[in-house]
Parts: C-alpha cells; structure tokens; sequence
C-alpha cells in the first residue's frame, strides 16, 4: 500500500505495479480516489502520463494487513496523516517506509523517527525504513531507468522494500544507515533551491558546480554529525539525488530557486508550483540543528536568509565569494 496519491506516491505504485506486486494507492476521499481509478492518470500533478490498470485506488485502509506500507505524503503533514490512517489500519506483519523528504519542524526528527513515534503510540510494531534517490517522478512514471534506496536497520525488511520496488526499469539498492539515506534526502532540497537560484541568476556552470560540490560537503558534515556513515554521501541517497535535483528543470526544488533567482518572491514562486517543495521548510529546520551542533553551513545559511530575511540573491553569491579563503573539506 502506498499512502498519498502525490505525484510521488501515484509513482510509488506504479513501481510497485510493475515489480509483479499488488498495489493500493490510499486517497483522501472516496471522490479522489473513484476519479483516479476512471481516468487511470493524475491529471494534475501526472499530466498525460497513464496509470496502469493494476492500481487500486481507495480511501479506506481497513482490510488485510499489507506487508510494506510507502507513506508518500509531504514531511510536514506525515505525523498527521499518521494519526488519520493507523486507527483504521489493520494490525499485521508491516513494513512501513517514508519517502518524504524532510526533517519535521519543531522537533527536528527524520521521517522514519516520526513513524516509530507514532507506531509506538499506537501500539504497532514499529518496523521502518526510508526510500530515497535521485528519483524525478515524472521519468520514473514514465518508466525511464532510474535507480532509488531502501534503508532499514532491518536486513530482512530492507530485502522486503527492495523486492516491493525492484523492476527492469527501477533498480533498487538496500543500504543499512537509514540516518545517512533520510539526511541526504531531505538537506539535498536546500542545495537545490541555491542551485536554482544562481540558474536564475545566470552566473555560470562554475557557480552551480561549486554550490553542488561545497553544498555536499555541508550536506556530509551535518549527516556524520548526526551519526551518518560518511560513504552514504557519495552513493545515490547523497550524491546521485543531488544530482538529480540540483540539474534538473522538473526539480520542484530548483525551479523554486530558479523563479527566486529571475525576481519572483518566495510566496508567488511558492503558489506558481502545483507541488510541495520540501526544501523550503527543511532550510529552516536545517539551521536549527547545525546551530544546535556548530556545524557551519554557510550555502545552507544564505539560501534561508533568501527565502525568509529578503536578502537579494545577488547578494547572497557576494556574501558566499567573501568569504574567508579555506581549505577544502
């Protein structure tokens, strides 16, 4: 079962679909879900992408229990759906997986330490793990090669993600340090919107090559920080979906920055974009945890300072050029 008919989530299932497993996408309405079940294509967030006939659409959780469950919902509103979906969810031998990318504002935590959280106050077994990648839904749907990875602590349910996911087209690796995986998923989204933003700017290749390579090295340092393994940084969690992201015109995150960098403000770029554009509530969240840490990330510092102090983003590249000359690290 995936939960959350986002763009990402319609996706989810559509690899779940061709992997040869059942696959049940969980609605909010039975109105969304009887529309996407006749059209078989989000028409909005999908546009002219078909869904295959094998997907289920429903708006009731209750039945026999699914062996993985995918919580494909924005990182902000997971706790909540959390709390509507696993009362009427029949208790069973589940996985449960996030593919938000995000730190939860407020109390910082990674996605799958918001699963645990409320699985334990609701008295599930609280087996998780998280899928993340340099995945641009919209090739995946449409069935280009891409690659992903599941991580647990769990070696059997990580085999349990990977046989969920893994198709000819969607080739999906297991990796067992499920803080470097969710880290490298969520602060990836800042980076990008910087990126972005000196696309806007039109101030080069160099520029974005420096953004995404130092922005790596910010992502790296808070990560081991938090206990990540170094090497997950250079794999497809880390590296790979920046990547993906930061160079991509269908990023939602660099399009963000992009719009920011040619004049928009954050709220017009915002309303502009049909989808959730995680990064901008993971910057803020992203400062408070350096801080807290004394980890520096100046990248990370100036792109809040964009988004949310009205600094003006030519402004923000001086501010990062000024900088005292380093060493490299």
């Amino acid at each position: 079962m995936v939960v959350g008919a986002t763009s990402w989530g319609c996706t989810l299932a559509t690899c779940v679909d061709r992997a040869g497993n059942d696959a049940v996408v969980l609605c909010r309405t039975d109105a969304e879900a009887a529309q996407l079940s006749a059209a078989r294509e989000h028409r909005r967030l999908l546009p002219g992408i078909p869904l295959p006939d094998g997907l289920t659409f429903t708006a009731d959780p209750r039945g026999t229990p699914p062996g993985v469950i995918i919580w494909a919902t924005p990182s902000q509103r997971l706790r909540q759906n959390l709390r509507d979906v696993l009362p009427n969810l029949t208790p069973g031998d589940t996985v449960h997986a996030s593919a938000a990318k995000g730190l939860e504002k407020g109390s910082h935590l990674r996605m799958s330490e918001v699963l645990e959280q409320e699985l334990s106050l609701a008295g599930r077994d609280g087996r998780v793990g998280a899928i993340s990648g340099p995945n641009i839904a919209r090739e995946v749907a449409r069935g280009l090669p891409a690659t992903t990875v599941v991580a647990s602590q769990n070696a059997h349910d990580r085999e349990r993600l990977q046989q969920a996911l893994n198709s000819e087209s969607f080739r999906v690796y297991t990796n067992e340090d499920l803080i470097g995986v969710e880290l490298g998923g969520a602060l990836k989204n800042v980076i990008a919107i910087a990126v972005g933003t000196a696309v806007g700017l039109d101030i080069g290749d160099n520029a974005r090559a420096a953004l995404m390579t130092r922005g790596l090295s910010e992502i790296a340092r808070l990560g081991v920080a938090l206990g990540a393994e170094p090497a997950t940084f250079a794999g497809l969690a880390g590296l790979g979906d920046l990547l993906a992201t930061a160079s991509s015109p269908r990023s939602r995150n660099r399009t963000l920055g992009e719009k920011i960098g040619g004049g928009m403000t954050l709220s017009d770029a915002m309303a502009d974009n049909p989808h959730v554009v995680e990064g901008v509530e993971t910057t803020r969240v992203v400062l408070e945890v350096a801080e807290a840490l004394g980890v520096d990330m100046p990248i990370a510092r100036v792109v809040s300072q964009v988004l949310f102090e009205n600094l003006e983003p030519r402004e923000a590249i001086r501010v990062l050029m000024q900088r005292a000359p380093t060493v490299e690290g």
